[in-house]
């Protein structure tokens, strides 16, 4: 998986200030009210910055936008960027302030000069994210024309050079950014000797230097976003890999080498979901020859409270089954996973924050492909729940990945509140478009709670309404219930169909991310592609409602410092818990038929 690039914090001292103008790369100004540079500037910078700052030019660049100066005459770097942002800038400002940088970072070495800013910390997390790029499948990274970059931080199109990440198969390499987020003794990672296909040669890298008042003190604000940033290039490579790269096996390998970052991993196999009376998620899978899978991540870092439960599509390819998709825009379809994705975002950003919360999270992995063997139309399933579903539309299948492991993440760990992601319906698109995620929930504590998190982190996030009266919408003639209800109200009825599936009483929420998983064209915080929306949200979320206030030494519940627990398939034991799927009740829930 890739990683953010280096970002470093050293003090504002002469020495400091003075590496500014050496060597070649690129230098940043930060500059606030009235055109002023936050900080003390060297004299030859000031020099160059003056004129530039009193242009018409500038006059014209809003709060989170830039200017370049080419080539700045006494200087050996080879651009001065003037960044716009006032002291009294928000938290979404900063970020789109550092996206700006990372923009136009390229491989060089950039010095920041942001003073006492109070937001540097944003700054710094805004570079990160905008400073993805996923090459690991181009023969040659940096090819493309050079070419001046816009001044907002969106997405240049056909020529920007980009940041090269480094890459690593657990994303617990060691990292300058991430360093003192990591366990002692877990940031190193023995070279991965297994078969496989053989990454490419890490390039030259980028590296950030912010030259601030306090470095500790900027240092330390900056860890947790930076782990959000980490967790956020994970779900983005997910959803960025190809379907015959990121298989159900691969995911699941993957997600079970998160466990060298202190979190327990578990995969269900087939025969394990089975046992469980999964056979909704079973049925969609049967067409594929990839086996289908559930896995569960937990991070226990909250004592004995019962556990926050995230529940992730990952449907690695969708072909729509028998009911198959149109040919245009299938290729698009491994994004699909997406919801999973996040997920296994959120679940790395906790990890490499230490977070001080109870969370599991679970996904299930599924190809959905037209066979001999394939579920179709008019078919009738028999749900964990008990349900029967009568499959309407094969291509209507997240929603029947998502009824059992909803199912069974209740049933296993009856969890204060659930909540799943899902790049389930194309509705939610025609109704919201790719700037907001459609959120449906059955509390309206746990709503608020997600929307006043979304507009902290700066991701659209939209609440539409459930209500009785779209049951009506998807009765069954010969089933308890049919998976779709036609075009009207689409994602209101996905939504519908999923809360037959939670328990009374257990705080749901379900976002349905179809719309900005994988938007036509760059957002703010990142190049064309995969947007990793969700990871931000749902660690702002835990952070401010579901997580234990304390120091940051070791996280209560979890191992010691050093100690690293191996993944494991269904049927080994591990610190207790179910071997095999067995339910909370001890009883096989596939006696039921």
């Amino acid at each position: 998986m890739s990683h953010p690039v280096e970002i470093r914090f050293v003090p504002a001292d002469e020495s400091a200030l003075s590496a500014a103008l050496s060597g070649p790369g690129r230098v940043v100004l930060l500059i606030g009210d009235q055109g002023r540079p936050i900080g003390r500037l060297p004299r030859g910078l000031g020099r160059v910055a003056r004129r530039a700052l009193a242009s018409s030019a500038w006059g014209k660049v809003k709060p989170g936008e830039s200017i370049d100066l080419a080539f700045p005459m006494g200087m050996e770097a080879d651009a001065v960027q003037l960044v716009h942002l006032p002291r009294s800038a928000d938290v979404v400002t900063a970020r789109k302030a550092g996206a700006a940088i990372g923009a136009r970072m390229g491989k060089h070495r950039v010095t920041v000069l942001a003073g006492n800013h109070p937001q540097v910390a944003e700054v710094a997390r805004g570079i990160a994210l905008r400073g993805y790029d996923f090459t690991v499948h181009k023969s040659n990274p940096a090819e493309g024309p050079d070419a001046d970059v816009a001044d907002t931080g969106a997405d240049q199109e056909n020529g920007a050079e980009r940041a090269p990440q480094t890459i690593s198969r657990t994303g617990a390499v060691a990292d300058a950014a991430l360093g003192d987020a990591m366990q002692p003794g877990g940031d190193t990672v023995p070279e991965d000797t297994t078969a496989g296909p053989v990454e490419p040669p890490e390039p030259d890298r980028a590296s950030v230097t912010l030259v601030v008042a306090d470095a500790d003190a900027a240092r330390a604000q900056a860890r947790d976003g930076l782990a959000a940033a980490a967790g956020v290039f994970l779900a983005r490579d997910l959803v960025n890999e190809p379907a015959n790269v990121l298989t159900t096996t691969d995911f699941a390998e993957r997600l079970l080498e998160l466990g060298e970052l202190g979190m327990d991993v578990e995969v269900l196999d087939e025969d394990a979901l089975s046992r469980l009376g999964m056979r909704a998620l079973l049925a969609v899978g049967q067409g594929s020859e990839t086996p289908s899978a559930v896995v569960v991540m937990r991070w226990q870092g909250g004592g004995d409270e019962p556990p926050l439960a995230l529940v992730g599509k990952g449907v690695v390819f969708d072909t729509g089954g028998i009911s198959i998709k149109p040919s245009a825009g299938m290729e698009e379809m491994t994004m699909d996973m997406g919801g999973a994705a996040v997920v296994a975002g959120v679940m790395r950003t906790l990890a490499l924050r230490r977070a001080r919360a109870n969370v599991v999270g679970l996904v299930g992995l599924v190809e959905n492909m037209p066979d001999g063997r394939a579920q179709r139309p008019g078919d009738i399933v028999r749900s964990m729940k008990g349900d029967t579903i009568e499959v309407i539309n094969t291509d209507a299948e997240g929603r029947l990945v998502l009824a059992d492991v909803l199912w069974y993440a209740q049933d296993r760990f009856e969890p204060a509140a659930v909540i799943d992601l899902a790049t389930l319906t194309g509705a939610v698109i025609i109704a919201l478009g790719h700037d907001h995620a459609g959120v449906f929930s059955n509390d309206d504590g746990l709503a608020d709670q997600l929307l006043k998190a979304a507009a902290a982190e700066g991701e659209g996030a939209w609440r539409l309404p459930l209500a009785p009266a779209y049951d009506e919408l998807i009765k069954s003639r010969l089933a308890d219930v049919k998976n779709t209800g036609g075009r009207a109200a689409g994602s209101i009825t996905a939504a519908q169909f999923l809360q037959r599936f939670i328990r009374k009483g257990t705080p749901w929420a379900h976002i349905d991310i179809a719309g900005v998983t994988l938007p036509p064209g760059a957002t703010p915080l990142a190049p064309k592609g995969a947007t990793g929306w969700g990871v931000m949200t749902l660690d702002r979320l835990i952070r401010d409602g579901f997580e234990q206030v304390g120091s940051d030494q070791d996280a209560p519940g979890q191992r010691p410092s050093g100690q690293r627990p191996s993944g494991r398939r269904a049927g080994q034991q591990s610190r207790g818990t179910r071997s095999s799927g067995q339910s909370r009740r001890g009883q096989d829930p596939s006696t039921r038929d």
